[in-house]
């Protein structure tokens, strides 16, 4: 392992190149990094830097989404094989049809979609500024909310707004969260305080101290003075948490796992810098559309 981490240090020298890791990552992945974030903490971070070439440890549309910030540089994907069933549960296609159905409506695309996807929207969103982006938008247009049926329906009943059509894609590791494990977890550790993620159901949500990003969890555990949380999230982001506040315990869900998130190996790393395999690419027009709706959402903050 030493020997790899190594080797990966001189490529990475070598080739001006940096890493970035997603929280839910195996944790020796996460340790490699040079950032450990959410998908659009990372791609920020990919264009806020010096560096040529972006190894993504992640999944194809956090890729995606840097190169799309990051046009110029090269972008890779360390393991090709790792997608999101969640982003791939609507196509362009479909995004066409729905609009010519609502034609008047605004398309707001959470970050978990492929390019083609967002160079269709109006403004992407995040799962920490879903209800900002959607709130920005007049009530007097209708919103189309792709393509996380449980991220949308929660800004929905958040913001109590009627006028809104949402796709029926979804999580599978957050929708799979049963309400009776989390009441079981709430039962067997009473003192904890519960985070939830808002990819989560509304029967799992309604059990939640505080509803937030992953991003979100990983502060609101340093700003709270509790020393126990539960974490009804992808397990990997145990990881960040326990390494970053080491004097308090957090619980999650074993079976949490997305499995294409942990497809990413030390060795997919090493390769991807030796061989400057899987880069990611993307046609200038649809990189120029879906950089629109990105760029509409920071310009939010």
């Amino acid at each position: 392992m030493d020997k790899v981490a190594e080797k990966i240090k001189e490529l990475k020298a070598k080739n001006n190149a940096i890493i970035l890791a997603h929280t839910y990552q195996r944790p020796e992945v996460q340790d490699l990094a040079d950032f450990v974030g959410d998908s659009l903490e990372l791609s920020m971070r990919a264009k806020d830097n010096s560096a040529d070439v972006i190894v993504f440890c992640g999944v194809r549309f956090m890729a995606e989404t840097a190169k799309i910030i990051s046009p110029q540089k090269t972008v890779l994907l360390a393991e090709a094989g790792a997608g999101c069933p969640m982003a791939e549960m609507i196509t362009a296609d479909e995004l066409r049809e729905l609009k010519f159905k609502y034609p008047t409506y605004k398309v707001v695309t959470y970050v978990n979609s492929t390019a083609e996807v967002k160079a269709l929207s109006d403004i992407c969103c995040t799962s920490s500024n879903a209800v900002k982006v959607v709130s920005s938008i007049p009530d007097s247009h209708g919103v189309i909310f792709v393509p996380d049926t449980n991220l949308g329906s929660y800004v929905q009943r958040t913001l109590n707004r009627k006028n809104m059509v949402i796709w029926q894609g979804h999580c599978y590791v957050h929708s799979q969260i049963m309400e009776e494990e989390v009441l079981e977890l709430k039962k067997k550790y009473p003192k904890a305080v519960t985070f939830a993620h808002p990819e989560c159901s509304e029967h799992v949500l309604k059990h939640a101290d505080h509803i937030l990003s992953t991003s979100g969890m990983i502060k609101k555990a340093g700003e709270l003075s509790h020393d126990e949380f539960i974490v009804i999230t992808e397990q990997g982001i145990l990881h960040p948490l326990k390494k970053k506040y080491p004097n308090k315990k957090f619980y999650a869900l074993d079976r949490a796992v997305c499995l294409n998130m942990k497809k990413t190996t030390v060795e997919s790393v090493l390769s991807s810098l030796e061989l400057m395999r899987y880069s990611v690419e993307i046609p200038r027009d649809v990189i120029e559309s879906a950089k629109r709706a990105v760029f509409n959402m920071l310009e939010l903050k």
